[in-house]
C-alpha cells in the first residue's frame, strides 16, 4: 500500500514546538519530505540549534509516522536556520551579515555581566550558531581579557575585519587601546564607537550578535536602541537588594526603548562547598526569580559562584570551554538554550516560514 504525503503529514502533527505551543507541520518545520515505497524521509528544520529537546522531537516524529500501515523505515534529518526577530524599523537599520542582536546588560557593576555575556555566546557557538561579540563597555572592555585576546584590528580594505576566537567574530575598544589608557569620552564619542562596531565591522553570517552593554542606563544602551533593531535584552542581576533594585530599573530601561527582555539572569547565585556539596545563599536566594515573576518577564537561569569561572575569565579560557561538563557550565548552556527560544518565540510574531515539500 502506498503511503500518502498527506497521511505522513498528517501524523506528524502530533509533534509540538514546546516554546512556539504549535505542531511542526503548521509551523512549517518539515522539509524535503519524500516517500519511496514503505520508506519515508524528510528533515525537521528548527529554528535554532540550540533547541534543548531536538532529539525528542526527532523520535517522537519517527515514532509517529513508523505506526502509519506501510512504512517500514522512517529517516529524519535535523537542521536549523535561525529566523530574524525584528526587522528594520526607520533609522534602526539592519546589520548586514548579522540575524539578531542580543544586549546583555545589568543595572549595577560587578554582578559579573562579561563574564555571562562570554560564556553565553560560547554556549551559543557551541551548540551551531554562528556568534559574534561586541565589547560595548567602552570605559571598560573587558571581553578581550577574558577571551585571551591580545590583537590589533585589521581591515580588508573596506571593513574592519573582527577578530576570532573560540568560534566567535569579536570586537572591543580594547583592540584600539593599550591595557593602562584611560578612555575619557563624552556620549557623542561613545555614540560614534558604537556605530563603527556596528557599520565598518564586516560580520560574517551570524545568527546572534550579543553586545556586552556597560552597567547601568546611559548612553550605550540609548545609542543602541537608536541605531539597530534589537531582538531583545538579557539583565543579569545577583539575589541580593540593591542588585535587584538596579536590574529593575534595567528593564524599565528597555521597556522605554522598545528593546524587548528576553529574561533576566541570576549570577553568583548560591555556593557549592567543594569539600561537603552544602549550598550557601551567599548573596539571598531566588531574587531573580522573583523579580522575574514581578516583571512578567521570563527566568533564564542561575549560576552558581564557582572558583573556575573566574580563574577562566582571568586566563582568557571561557568555563564553557575549560570544564565544559561542570555544573556551572551546564547550567550556561541551558542559559544559552532559553535565551535562544526567546528569539525564536519573537521571531514568530513575524510571518513563518512555508512549508515547503519535495513531490
Amino acid at each position: 500500500m502506498q503511503v500518502e504525503q498527506s497521511a505522513v503529514l498528517e501524523a506528524l502533527k502530533v509533534v509540538r514546538d514546546p516554546d512556539l505551543h504549535r505542531d511542526i507541520v503548521s509551523l512549517g518545520f518539515i522539509k524535503d519530505l519524500k516517500v519511496d515505497g514503505s520508506r519515508v524521509s524528510f528533515t525537521i528544520e528548527l529554528t535554532t540549534p540550540a533547541c534543548p529537546v531536538k532529539d525528542q522531537m526527532r523520535d517522537q516524529a519517527r515514532a509517529a509516522v513508523m505506526e502509519l500501515a506501510g512504512v517500514a523505515t522512517v529517516d529524519v534529518t535535523m537542521s536549523a536556520r535561525v529566523r530574524e526577530a525584528v526587522g528594520s524599523d526607520g533609522p534602526r537599520q539592519s546589520l548586514p551579515g548579522v540575524k539578531n542582536i542580543i544586549a546583555v546588560g545589568a543595572g549595577k557593576g560587578g554582578v559579573g555581566k562579561t563574564t555571562v555575556s562570554v560564556n553565553l555566546a560560547v554556549a551559543l557557538a557551541k551548540c551551531g550558531s554562528k556568534v559574534g561579540i561586541i565589547d560595548g563597555d567602552i570605559y571598560g572592555p573587558n571581553v578581550p581579557i577574558m577571551l585571551g585576546l591580545k590583537t590589533q584590528l585589521v581591515t580588508d580594505g573596506q571593513k574592519i575585519v573582527p577578530a576570532e576566537k573560540y568560534g566567535l567574530q569579536v570586537i572591543s575598544m580594547g583592540f584600539l587601546t593599550t591595557d593602562d589608557a584611560p578612555i575619557i569620552w563624552r556620549g557623542p564619542m561613545l555614540h560614534g564607537a558604537l556605530q563603527q562596531f556596528f557599520r565598518e565591522v564586516r560580520w560574517s553570517a551570524l545568527d546572534y550578535l550579543v553586545i556586552d552593554l556597560p552597567p547601568g542606563t546611559g548612553d550605550i544602551a540609548l545609542s543602541l536602541s537608536q541605531t539597530v533593531p534589537v531582538a531583545g535584552a538579557i539583565v543579569v542581576t545577583t539575589p541580593q537588594q540593591v542588585s535587584l533594585a538596579d536590574s529593575r530599573r534595567a528593564v524599565a530601561m528597555y521597556k522605554k526603548l522598545n528593546i524587548p527582555t528576553l529574561g533576566v539572569i541570576e549570577n553568583m547565585s548560591y555556593f557549592v562547598c567543594p569539600s561537603c556539596s552544602h549550598e550557601s545563599d551567599i548573596f539571598g536566594n531566588g531574587g531573580g526569580e522573583r523579580m522575574a515573576a514581578d516583571l512578567g518577564t521570563p527566568f533564564i537561569g542561575r549560576i552558581p559562584i564557582y572558583q573556575p569561572i573566574r580563574e577562566g575569565g582571568d586566563a582568557g579560557v571561557p568555563l564553557m570551554i575549560s570544564e565544559p561538563d561542570s555544573p556551572a557550565a551546564r547550567a550556561f548552556m541551558a542559559a544559552a538554550e532559553r535565551t535562544a527560544a526567546q528569539v525564536s518565540i519573537a521571531s514568530y510574531n513575524r510571518p513563518t516560514i512555508p512549508l515547503t515539500v519535495v513531490r
